[in-house]
């Protein structure tokens, strides 16, 4: 499908997939440190805002906190809110002692602990927004009343009967995609044109936090990295900002990509967590249902709607919205659909009050 020319827009100028700075989205990015001062974790967090409720966005498999970017934008021009978007354990710019262990226990724990790190004990009224593994994570963690402020849940294209059904042909997409990419420009062009990520936007915010750059070992040749053609290799200051400064693996020296002596390579090894995909989502539509919380789920399709989520939607436990074709990416393809219909929902409840002015 994304060997197609998509290289123009609909007005014929050059597709830009160059990487775009969180900067231009979040107001400042932290590295907040949980645990014990022999054995921490550091969990790397964006926010934006200063007032009103707290929106704490958890990303999907594979993505990071930067694939909420644009969505934040959106979401501050309509409702006076802050916003803190976190990279889960083993995935973006997080580095944690076991980057292996994606149980929900101690992914949820993750979201409290992070979360008084940054507020203490009595942080602002919480809305948690998940999508995807996140939006179960958020299911789990209201579930569990972890964080005692929560005020409201929206759950973002997670529903347990879908979920449940795809989890056989989580390894195929996997095996099928790249497993390396020439340069960050190349990654963000095939997320676009593969239809992963379809909103080009939010691709070259978001791409940075799913690969890292590597050095190339002796087993690897650039034949392996995606042959995105016609695109020029440049290297792209914003790309090396401080954003990723305290990357590790990311933090190696300069070296021209010509060579072949680096590529960028996805930061996590989902295969590695299939063992946890089970229990991420069975069981969550019960326990959505059952949290005594505001409560919406925003999809992709009608079809994803399982029998316990469409008997709930009828008695009116929880707001419902289906949203105008898009992939899995929801937040990403339609971020302003996503915005409108959360600021709904927090203006319906009182959680927020409506922004008169417009932002940057």
């Amino acid at each position: 499908m994304w060997e197609e020319n998509f290289d123009t827009d609909e007005v014929g100028r050059k597709l830009d997939y160059s990487p775009v700075s969180w900067r231009e989205y979040f107001d400042q990015m932290e590295d907040v440190s949980v645990g014990l001062a022999d054995s921490r974790d550091v969990f790397r967090i964006y926010k934006a805002g200063t007032d009103g409720p707290l929106l704490v966005l958890l990303h999907g498999g594979g993505h990071s906190a930067l694939s909420w970017a644009v969505f934040t934008t959106a979401i501050a021009s309509r409702v006076t809110c802050r916003v803190l978007a976190m990279d889960l354990r083993g995935h973006g710019a997080t580095l944690v002692r076991q980057s292996d262990d994606f149980s929900t226990q101690t992914m949820s724990s993750d979201v409290a602990n992070v979360i008084r790190a940054c507020y203490g004990e009595t942080p602002p009224p919480i809305v948690l927004i998940g999508h995807g593994v996140g939006g179960a994570i958020a299911v789990h963690t209201a579930s569990n009343m972890l964080l005692p402020t929560t005020v409201g849940l929206v759950a973002i294209d997670v529903v347990e009967g879908s979920a449940m059904d795809a989890l056989h042909s989580i390894q195929n997409f996997l095996k099928g995609r790249p497993k390396s990419f020439k340069s960050m420009d190349h990654a963000i062009e095939w997320s676009v044109k593969s239809g992963q990520i379809r909103n080009l936007e939010s691709a070259r915010v978001s791409m940075v936090g799913q690969i890292k750059r590597c050095e190339v070992e002796e087993a690897d040749t650039l034949e392996q990295a995606s042959p995105v053609t016609d695109v020029v290799v440049e290297r792209n200051e914003e790309f090396y900002d401080q954003s990723y400064v305290n990357d590790k693996e990311n933090a190696a020296s300069e070296v021209s990509l010509s060579e072949g002596q680096s590529v960028y390579k996805w930061r996590i090894d989902l295969s590695k967590s299939e063992k946890y995909w089970d229990g991420w989502f069975r069981g969550t539509s019960n326990l959505f249902l059952a949290c005594n919380l505001p409560k919406l789920l925003l999809l992709a399709g009608i079809d994803r709607l399982d029998r316990d989520l469409t008997i709930g939607q009828m008695q009116g436990k929880f707001m419902m919205q289906v949203l105008p074709p898009c992939g899995h990416a929801v937040q990403e393809d339609k971020p302003d659909k996503v915005a409108e219909a959360v600021a709904a929902f927090l203006l319906r409840h009182k959680f927020a009050e409506a922004r008169r002015e417009t932002r940057r």
